[in-house]
């Protein structure tokens, strides 16, 4: 085992990879000689050289177009968005074409390509550079989601995407690049779809992913300490969402609270809600509660961006009321 920070194990996973398979390689604004926005591609370019490590022109419809081509002729690209909000200048390419083309083309194409990036509610980053794009992208058909929150599940889960041969869009929180953590120095892949059991507990079901982890985490401490026992997943695949192992939980606890940081209205924790009221409502004990971000821009003003999103006052507060 050996530590590592997030975005060194995102490089390493990269490396590993390209080192394996001829046919990967990298584009994007700056991913190559500067070795991207975060350092995600770091010296990759001096090993691997200016075909696989492609900086591209300032234009996301473009090279998003050049991508998926290539994938349609063999090649494995990943897509490096410098802020993933840029990428909604490309969706027009990731809905149509990556998502459709292997079922409006009968399957003669495979689309094997990763789009991956920085997103999320930075530290004063503004409206335009801190979305969360997981509700817009999970109505799109033949496309995965993915979202990292540890070194650990973040090399893991980038090598399986790789390899994938579907379109992964996967999520990268702007503010967990720095956070360090153990990884194995063998190979190894994580499943795409699947939640990972972060705290076994017998009270409540708490759901979450990405950052909001380590909020739920900061909350499960105080209520460890006040006598309570949650059960806490991070779900880390948002599409197809694990809704089998939200319900083995469930079983056991009869209790549900979805924390995300994604937007209250057609985000992820509005579909885990129709999901579990389509198939499990009998499990349920109590009405779920769901915290999300507030649907408003978010501001620049660093006081009222930290009002407009979880925190673990409102998690310890929420659980509190529907355990007792």
């Amino acid at each position: 085992m050996k530590k590592v920070f997030l975005f060194d194990a995102l490089r390493e996973a990269i490396d590993e990879e390209m080192k394996r398979d001829q046919s990967i390689f990298v584009l994007g604004e700056d991913v190559g000689h500067y070795g991207g926005s975060y350092k995600v591609t770091k010296d990759l370019h001096k090993k691997y050289g200016d075909l696989r490590l492609l900086d591209t022109p300032i234009a996301e419809n473009s090279f998003m177009g050049m991508a998926i081509g290539s994938a349609m002729t063999g090649l494995r690209p990943i897509v490096e968005g410098m802020n993933m909000s840029f990428l909604l200048l490309a969706f027009n390419q990731i809905s149509n074409n990556a998502g459709m083309l292997r079922y409006t083309s009968g399957g003669n194409f495979d689309i094997p390509l990763v789009i991956r990036g920085p997103g999320g509610v930075g530290r004063q980053l503004g409206a335009e550079h801190s979305q969360r794009l997981e509700s817009y992208f999970q109505s799109i058909p033949g496309l995965k989601m993915v979202a990292c929150s540890t070194p650990y599940n973040a090399k893991g889960l980038l090598k399986s995407a790789i390899r994938d041969n579907n379109p992964v869009i996967f999520f990268e929180h702007v503010l967990l690049y720095n956070l360090q953590d153990y990884v194995p120095n063998n190979d190894y892949t994580i499943p795409l779809d699947k939640v990972e059991l972060i705290r076994e507990g017998s009270d409540i079901t708490i759901v979450t992913y990405s950052r909001m982890r380590y909020h739920v985490m900061e909350a499960v401490d105080q209520l460890v300490k006040d006598g309570f026992n949650p059960e806490v997943l991070d779900l880390i695949s948002l599409k197809p969402i694990d809704i089998e192992s939200i319900a083995l939980s469930l079983k056991k606890t009869n209790k549900l609270l979805i924390v995300e940081e994604c937007m209250k209205t057609g985000g992820i924790g509005a579909e885990i809600i129709a999901q579990v009221n389509d198939q499990y409502f009998d499990l349920l004990d109590a009405p779920i509660i769901r915290l999300s971000s507030q649907d408003i821009p978010t501001p620049y003003n660093g006081f009222l961006e930290k009002v407009t999103i979880v925190d673990s006052h409102q998690i310890i507060n929420s659980v509190k009321s529907l355990v007792t």
